[in-house]
């Protein structure tokens, strides 16, 4: 059978000189290619500076892009973690998608990845051979009541929330508002000036039992909507069972990215108790969808 030739000849000398830097691309809390939250790792982020790693991630437009370094605390690598417009300690979806990079490159079931806000170690679950879901323990929040609940609440559009409006800290920071059902949710419509000007991440979320749908917004970190928040699933997790809306050690389900056609699947559970949270934990497919390289000059 004769191979028909490429549309266009494969560009090995276009930018010769320049030195190559690949990268992975991982659609993260997904089980199928091309839905999920977008995920770009540079597999070694040795030569970069801070400003290249974030003029990098502007390039790449993500809701984040993350730089692979050498560990320093005895886990399987280090890694810095960037939205479009900001570094962050932690995020969830970035930590997923390089476990399933990073179990994959070395053939084991648990890395531990070095982030800003400590080590997080990931437990990998095969098929055949083949990662097809991590669980990562998150940092136990912080939370306290939302000061600006009244300009949030407007912003979004909305009158009240069915909770106490409260932020929580695992690394970035959440502010969370639970809507009367998936119709108000899915109908939401921000002033993305009003939210950029708060600062924070809004996590507006509906359901009941283990089922639970949720829109995000953070225009500060350079993300209007984010298609998949696996730093905001273990929060939502705590805040429900503090609530009681859900027992502490449930596993809830969370749906998100619908409204931007990245359909996702989160898993989230707390134990402990509210005066006491003993563990935090997410968990969701991904699938490795790309590699390339940059050919630039550091």
């Amino acid at each position: 059978m004769q191979t028909e030739a490429a549309v266009v000849p494969e560009p090995v000398e276009w930018l010769s000189g320049s030195r190559a830097h690949p990268y992975l691309v991982v659609d993260v809390f997904t089980s199928r290619p091309l839905e999920g939250n977008q995920l770009g790792v540079f597999l070694d982020g040795r030569s970069f500076s801070t400003e290249d790693m974030q003029r990098l991630a502007r390039e790449m437009n993500f809701a984040e892009t993350v730089f692979l370094l050498p560990p320093e605390s005895g886990g399987n690598v280090a890694m810095r973690i960037f939205t479009p417009a900001e570094e962050l300690p932690f995020a969830g979806h970035p930590v997923l998608g390089t476990a399933f990079a990073v179990g994959t490159a070395f053939g084991t079931n648990s890395v531990v990845l070095e982030t800003g806000a400590g080590a997080i170690p990931i437990a990998l679950e095969r098929e055949g051979g083949r990662i097809v879901f991590g669980r990562m323990k998150q940092p136990i929040p912080s939370w306290e009541s939302f000061a600006r609940e009244d300009e949030l609440l407007a912003a979004l559009g909305v009158q009240s929330s069915q909770l106490p409006v409260e932020l929580y800290r695992n690394g970035p920071t959440h502010v969370y508002v639970m809507l009367s059902g998936e119709e108000a949710v899915a109908a939401l419509r921000p002033d993305m000036p009003r939210l950029l000007d708060l600062g924070v991440a809004t996590s507006c979320f509906t359901g009941h039992g283990r089922s639970w749908k949720t829109r995000m917004f953070y225009p500060a970190g350079g993300v209007s909507e984010d298609p998949a928040t696996g730093s905001a699933a273990g929060p939502l997790a705590v805040h429900l069972a503090r609530h009681g809306l859900v027992a502490f050690g449930d596993e809830i389900q969370i749906r998100q990215g619908e409204e931007i056609k990245r359909p996702s699947l989160l898993y989230a559970m707390a134990t402990g108790t509210a005066e006491r949270i003993e563990s935090v934990e997410v968990g969701g497919s991904a699938q490795i969808v790309a590699s390339g390289h940059f050919q630039i000059a550091t």
